[in-house]
């Protein structure tokens, strides 16, 4: 899940912009940006999404042994005056990750109610090519049967994340990830949280391993009577396999308040608009914590009645779309020839006509089990 599966989700016969056009940042990057507002979500969201770029980037130089003046990738963090620290490197020598150091953040060292990152650790998402692929979907895999803990590259992942953060202010470290890098992130982000660090997180087109109701013929009665039933059979299933308790979330990862960008044509992370739709509109009639209970739990474990094996990490094991909270950016504007759904690029969008068609929906528990409203049409 990632610039890989670009040319696919672009649909039919649409064509797409080449990978050396994606790694050239004169041509494909928000070059528009010559300076930045961190006062401004659209330049704090297209800086984030830049850097994931910048790793994108750092593997294809990689794979296409771009050296030298040749090298595509530094202008994607420099352009914004980032200074690349750490290459995060895989088993088989990919480059997955990095972490950027923002040179001017002594600058606003006094500004307050001004967000700005002093590091940003990035994760790209899948690259079909060379051998990367291979790791890469092995991920995909893992994250498919939610045993995306177990991986190599995420023990590592986190593991850089924390040695970041006892180096550093927590509030100054700033997680982002697209596809497989965005699922990274949420992993990252919550076993942070469960040892008490909130870290600021941009999450673009994250991948959830439920059914894209959003993508169903039927209309939104038909969809919505499937997810309550769904709900209710894993809920009550869940407790008769369990302890036959309805269990709450835990209130620091209700803390954890991640952003989240997604497109309703992009079926690998549609979900997670009906996910809080379902979320908000049980929670209004008041069974907010069945809900709760059968969203820790897939149809798929239900199913086989596969227990969680036992891990030699501290990872956390909930489902990965598990979120109380969430800022969600929804893209409305529909994919075209030169664009894709779950292309990374729509969000650093340079047509401020299109970015009209983003909807902001802001999730938040609320106490007595109610939530936000989230109307998203």
């Amino acid at each position: 899940m990632g610039r890989g599966l670009r040319k696919l989700m672009a649909g039919g016969g649409a064509t797409t912009a080449s990978d050396s056009d994606c790694d050239t940042f004169s041509i494909f990057g928000p070059f528009h940006l010559t300076s930045i507002d961190w006062t401004n979500s659209y330049y704090r969201t297209s800086v984030a999404s830049s850097l994931v770029n910048g790793v994108y980037t750092l593997e294809g130089d990689r794979l296409e042994k771009r050296v030298g003046s040749e090298s595509l990738a530094n202008p994607w963090w420099e352009f914004f005056n980032f200074t690349l620290l750490e290459t995060l490197i895989d088993d088989d020598g990919a480059i997955y990750g990095a972490v950027f150091e923002y040179n001017l953040y002594n600058l606003y060292q006094n500004t307050p109610n001004v967000k700005v990152p002093h590091h940003v650790i990035a994760f790209r998402g899948t690259v079909l090519k060379g051998k990367t692929w291979k790791s890469d979907m092995k991920l995909n895999l893992k994250f498919s049967f939610n045993n995306l803990h177990h991986g190599g590259r995420s023990l590592h992942a986190v593991k850089a994340i924390r040695s970041m953060v006892e180096k550093h202010s927590e509030s100054a470290i700033w997680l982002a990830g697209h596809s497989l890098g965005a699922a990274l992130v949420l992993l990252a982000g919550k076993t942070m949280t469960s040892v008490g660090y909130l870290l600021e997180s941009y999450i673009f087109n994250p991948p959830i391993s439920t059914i894209p109701l959003e993508q169903l013929p039927g209309g939104d009665k038909i969809r919505g009577v499937f997810q309550i039933a769904k709900t209710v059979v894993k809920a009550t299933v869940a407790m008769a396999l369990a302890d036959h308790q309805l269990k709450e979330d835990d209130p620091r990862t209700a803390s954890w308040i991640p952003y989240l960008y997604v497109n309703p044509a992009d079926p690998i992370c549609a979900g997670y608009i009906d996910y809080f739709k379902h979320k908000t509109f049980m929670s209004e009639i008041g069974a907010g914590l069945i809900e709760r209970t059968g969203a820790r739990q897939s149809v798929r474990s239900l199913l086989v009645g596969r227990k969680e094996k036992a891990s030699m990490s501290d990872l956390s094991k909930e489902p990965l779309h598990l979120l109380p909270s969430a800022d969600m950016t929804v893209n409305k504007n529909k994919p075209t020839k030169s664009t894709s759904a779950h292309g990374l690029h729509q969000w650093w969008e340079r047509d401020s006509s299109l970015r009209e068609n983003w909807e902001s929906c802001c999730i938040r528990p609320y106490p007595e089990d109610k939530l936000e409203q989230l109307t998203i049409q």
